[in-house]
């Protein structure tokens, strides 16, 4: 019988678009799973979402799984046969179960005992009485927010309307949450009508018969083109951010393009004010001139054809004038608000009960500024600026038009901060600190937006820390993870040679008053596994990762260089053997304890001195600015010393005097090595 293709459609009440992608993305894995399980074979799997519907349909399924013959293992052969060479009961039970005859058994000997083995023909069971299992599939679908719908104990995304399940003209029968399998679809949800489908080939047309452009890729393209359209027609440029493309597409079955327009007295408003207006809230494209001067139009994306456009788009109109409305009195209601005003409705506005509030946030950030900026240099000028921006750079929180739209944060604070006068830098550096918000954002351009957004950041980490707010798993609600890593990222990019070490406890001394040791060792972890993560994204090896990790922990670039450095050296001939020495060094070491200093007068040979003196030298080489790969050349150049040594100096001498004064460099020597890297996790072949 020649193959089958299979059509799989789950009728959804409308789903949120941002789900949407990930669902039939993980409809299509776990049906791939399923056919791989089940020794199924098809040719390929096409994809169909929209707002209303997931469904796949399978290309030349076979319609049964292949014959296949397995050999099974039965008893030992003593249990098989009796004293007189007879078969046993047991074979007989042993055949009957596995459908043979005695004349197939034979024997084979495991560790020293023969068993019974025969090899088994299994016929392969026919598709239809197979794809019932499909209702599994369905049903272990996850949504990040899934619910009970009525009376039924199924927990989804939204309710399942309906279900299509055709293997050929042939309906499955599946049932879910109460609801049959058929082979009856819907179409668009007003232009569109309940339909027969009678084989998944005609699922695509059919639909499209009905007003439902069913690949999501087409609707995306279509959406696009007819943007692009727009733009030649009315010498427009419409830039169309992918995020809000995507979610669009997801929004309709049947996308149709058109525009509207506002007053033109809007574009008194910031920029940033109407564009967030525009996308966020109506999810519609703004509009420019070709020298990017933006105009009083929007491009919408409608659910349905062309009929009544511009009915559409004057409805539209009038819900985009009314937000605008609002935003033009936000704006100039918050301009009559002096900052300081706003700085003192901080103090009401709780940040965490038990960290405080919002305005002794604020205090915090300014102590962690002012010693970030030492650390960097600045000048008593700079210092000023920057304490500046510290202490307002929360004042737009409680402005109306952050309250309204609160993805302007920072952006409100800059423009409100220059028209009260206020620095360009320190304005700028307000709207800076919240950079980098995600992984693909850019960190602050300004030397003084960097050191507040670090500020900000390190404070929100410590102070969660402090009382227990540890990210575990998944669950990280502060985005504790993300902010270490943006402190990573601004320090990278600025190429601060700061100490993490030195500044988290500067930190948890202005957090707490005194260091706790406890507390600094959670935040080390917390940040090395941030650091990890960059280095393995600069594919590190995961043993050179976890060497400098055990190195020391200073600045992030010194971290990151000497990775890389490791990262370069590690297919060189001569490093495994300079590895393998410095590594004796410190596994030596290991059994060292503290015995004061080295007494070269304890020496009993030249070997000894000669490795006290390279040490000593590579200790005032170190004062100096010697880079990361410097260093390493000049750490490895100890190898012919640290080899002879060891060839004619037994460490564990029986004198106890020598042994510990043999034990004490050797500790030393390990502190020079191992602050460069835990050379004895490399491995090296």
């Amino acid at each position: 019988m020649s193959n089958r293709d299979l059509l799989l459609e789950i009728g959804i009440e409308e789903m949120p678009a941002r789900f949407i992608n990930n669902a039939i993305r993980e409809l299509s894995e776990k049906l791939e799973s399923w056919f791989e399980e089940n020794k199924l074979k098809f040719t390929e799997m096409k994809l169909f979402s929209t707002p209303r519907r997931l469904a796949v349909v399978v290309k030349d399924v076979a319609t049964a799984q292949s014959d296949t013959e397995e050999e099974v293992k039965g008893p030992a052969k003593k249990i098989l046969i009796d004293s007189e060479g007879n078969w046993s009961k047991a074979a007989l039970g042993f055949t009957k179960s596995n459908g043979i005859t005695v004349e197939d058994i034979y024997f084979k000997e495991i560790k020293g005992v023969e068993y019974a083995h025969a090899t088994k023909f299994v016929k392969g069971e026919e598709t239809i009485q197979l794809l019932p299992q499909l209702a599994n599939v369905i049903s272990s679908l996850h949504f990040p927010n899934s619910m009970r719908w009525g009376s039924e104990n199924l927990r989804f995304l939204r309710p399942i309307r309906w279900l299509v399940a055709l293997f050929g003209n042939e309906t499955v029968s599946i049932e879910i949450a109460g609801v049959k399998a058929s082979n009856i679809t819907h179409g668009h949800r007003f232009l569109g009508e309940t339909i027969p489908l009678i084989a998944p080939n005609d699922y695509e047309k059919v639909l499209l018969g009905q007003f439902v452009l069913a690949k999501y890729e087409e609707r995306k393209e279509a959406i696009q083109e007819q943007i692009n359209r727009l733009e030649d027609e009315q010498n427009w440029i419409i830039p169309v951010d992918e995020e809000l493309l995507e979610e669009v597409t997801n929004l309709v079955e049947y996308p149709t393009v058109f525009f509207g327009t506002f007053n033109k007295d809007f574009l008194n408003l910031p920029e940033e004010v109407l564009i967030t207006s525009m996308k966020s809230h109506q999810r519609y494209f703004p509009v420019k001139n070709k020298s990017g001067k933006l105009l009083p139009y929007f491009v919408a994306v409608r659910n349905g054809d062309h009929r009544h456009i511009d009915t559409v788009a004057k409805g539209n109109e009038k819900v985009l004038r009314a937000r605008l409305s609002d935003a033009d009195f936000f704006y100039q209601e918050d301009q009559k608000i002096p900052i300081d005003h706003n700085l003192q409705k901080l103090e009401s506005i709780v940040y965490h009960e038990k960290i405080g509030t919002l305005a002794e946030k604020v205090k915090r950030i300014r102590k962690i500024t002012e010693e970030i900026g030492h650390l960097v240099s600045l000048t008593d000028q700079e210092l000023k600026i920057a304490d500046r921006a510290a202490e307002i750079c929360k004042f737009d929180l409680v402005t109306n038009m952050v309250n309204e739209f609160p993805e302007l944060q920072g952006v409100m604070g800059e423009k409100y901060a220059l028209q009260q006068g206020e620095l360009p830098g320190v304005a700028k550096a307000i709207q800076e600190h919240y950079k980098p918000r995600h992984a693909e954002d850019s960190v602050p351009q300004t030397t003084i937006g960097s050191i507040v957004s670090m500020a900000d950041k390190l404070d929100s980490i410590v102070s969660s820390f402090a009382i227990g707010l540890i990210p575990t798993g998944s669950q990280d609600p502060y985005a504790l993870r993300r902010q270490a890593s943006g402190i990573i990222q601004i320090l990278l990019e600025k190429e601060w040679n700061i100490s993490l070490n030195e500044l988290l406890k500067k930190v948890i001394v202005i957090e707490k008053g005194d260091l706790d040791d406890e507390l600094y060792q959670q935040l080390e972890t917390f940040f090395k596994l941030r650091i990890q993560h960059v280095l393995e994204e600069k594919e590190i090896r995961y043993d050179l990762i976890e060497a400098v990790l055990g190195g020391e922990f200073n600045s992030v670039k010194n971290i990151v260089d000497r990775a890389e450095t490791l990262q370069s050296r590690k297919d060189q001939a001569s490093f495994k053997g300079t590895i393998e020495s410095l590594s004796r060094v410190l596994n030596i070491a290991g059994k060292a304890e503290l015995y004061g200093e080295i007494n070269p007068d304890l020496f009993e040979n030249d070997y000894e001195a000669n490795l006290y003196e390279q040490w000593k030298q590579l200790l005032n080489y170190f004062e100096t600015t010697a880079s990361s790969r410097e260093r390493f050349d000049a750490i490895s150049s100890l190898e012919t010393a640290i080899s002879t040594y060891f060839d004619h100096t037994m460490v564990m001498a029986e004198q106890e005097e020598i042994k510990r004064n043999r034990l004490t460099q050797m500790r030393e020597l390990a502190k020079l090595i191992g602050a460069y890297a835990s050379m004895n996790v490399i491995v090296v072949k």
